[in-house]
């Protein structure tokens, strides 16, 4: 075995690992503030508790928020990501798409089929955005 064998086999179980962590970021930091923000707006007696469904408004809002926050877990891949910062946040993306879809079907009558459908939509283009923010960035040095 060469010296560059030797050595390319930790660099690349490094560069996983750091591929790994980049997306694991991103998920955490979504899962994590949608479910504050929606744990905060049931204190704060706008999202309902009682298991009725709540008026398309607040949806909407839920919606937007997700988004903004999947901008965010996007941006965070990207920027931890090794190499490759808008692949790494497609794939968070793609993993929350499956996810959603998942809930969507889990809960479907739930809420508003718009809504349920909506989220699965958002996850890999506002991930991307995200890479896509991080990219500009980094171009302007």
């Amino acid at each position: 075995m060469t010296t560059m064998e030797m050595t390319s086999a930790p660099a690349s179980s490094h560069s996983f690992l750091r591929s790994g962590g980049a997306i694991v970021a991103g998920f955490a930091s979504i899962a994590v503030l949608s479910t504050v923000a929606d744990g905060t707006l049931h204190a704060a007696g706008l999202y309902r508790m009682d298991g009725t469904i709540m008026p398309d408004g607040l949806f909407a809002l839920a919606l937007g928020y997700r988004a903004a926050f999947g901008v965010l877990a996007g941006y965070i891949a990207g920027r931890l990501a090794p190499n490759h910062p808008a692949r790494h946040a497609v794939i968070l993306g793609a993993i929350g798409t499956l996810l959603s879809i998942g809930g969507a079907i889990a809960l479907w009558d739930a809420g508003p089929h718009w809504y349920a459908i909506g989220v699965a939509l958002i996850c890999i283009p506002t991930a991307w955005l995200g890479a896509r923010f991080d990219r500009r960035r980094a171009s302007r040095r």
